[in-house]
């Protein structure tokens, strides 16, 4: 029989990490992943902070979410110049957030940061491909250099493409952060399909809901877990088919009193498929 797998939510570092991480250990959830969008927080300071918190609270951090530099504009006709690795103008910085977000939860002794990657043409000929890949690729040889994994967190590209990016990066600290989510409201693959590909390579999911896109140019609409179309009762026993025993990491892409009921409704949904 394979081991249960554990709950957890996103949360940010903020000015108090042990209050966030207080909130946490409040719902009962023994991991987390930690967003951080601003390099000026990689600090010897807040590295004590929250490994300090971390330990208080009872909360693994399974990754450190990696954000970046300039504009990310979160949609199907602005994000591709905007968002990751692939517009050129942005590469450098985000080159160096990330590699400096690297060595930040290496210090923290997490074992990797997610990222998204941006929308990474399918074609390998697009020139916008070969120079993503390097950019990358520096990204993850510095990730191994400091002993962690760097993982894509799918929505902007196939799956098939990932892959690809993955065999053409070639270094052996690559992983997926899988969300189920982002794979439909890309409208990039159904994502128990996904799985067929991307599958063994999966080292973290976002517990996440939401429905294909109807509108050109706009993404699917996110939905509170169990009103959306992932297939969660179908897609738990396929991830630990594939060997995976991670941390199901609850997402729900809203503020307020709200997002406490749903991310509650997901933990009564997700228990008993753990």
């Amino acid at each position: 029989m394979s081991a249960k797998l554990r709950l957890g939510v996103i949360t940010h570092l903020g000015k108090e990490p042990e209050v966030e991480f207080g909130k946490i250990r409040d719902l009962g959830l023994p991991t987390c992943q930690v967003s951080m969008w601003n390099p000026d927080q990689y600090t010897d300071e807040n590295v004590r902070l929250l490994r300090a918190a971390s330990e208080k609270c009872g909360v693994e951090v399974t990754t450190i979410w990696t954000g970046y530099p300039g504009p990310a504009v979160w949609n199907c006709t602005e994000g591709p110049s905007t968002i990751g690795l692939v517009p050129p103008e942005y590469r450098a910085m985000r080159v160096e957030a990330l590699k400096k977000g690297a060595s930040f939860a290496a210090a923290c002794g997490i074992p990797c940061i997610t990222t998204h990657a941006g929308f990474i043409p399918e074609s390998p000929t697009d020139p916008l491909y070969r120079g993503s890949v390097d950019a990358l690729a520096e990204v993850a040889r510095h990730c191994k250099k400091v002993g962690i994994y760097f993982c894509f967190e799918t929505g902007q590209e196939t799956p098939i493409t990932l892959l690809r990016v993955m065999t053409d990066i070639g270094t052996n600290n690559l992983g997926v952060n899988l969300d189920p989510a982002n794979l439909l409201m890309y409208g990039k693959a159904n994502p128990i399909d996904a799985l067929d590909i991307l599958g063994p390579f999966v080292r973290g999911v976002h517990a996440k809901d939401g429905e294909y896109p109807t509108e050109p140019g706009k993404l699917g609409v996110e939905k509170p877990l169990g009103d959306g179309r992932v297939n969660f009762p179908v897609l738990i026993p396929k991830l630990k088919g594939f060997g995976f025993s991670g941390a199901l990491t609850i997402e729900r892409e809203i503020s307020g009193p709200q997002q406490v009921v749903d991310i509650k409704r997901a933990i009564e949904i997700l228990g008993p498929l753990c």
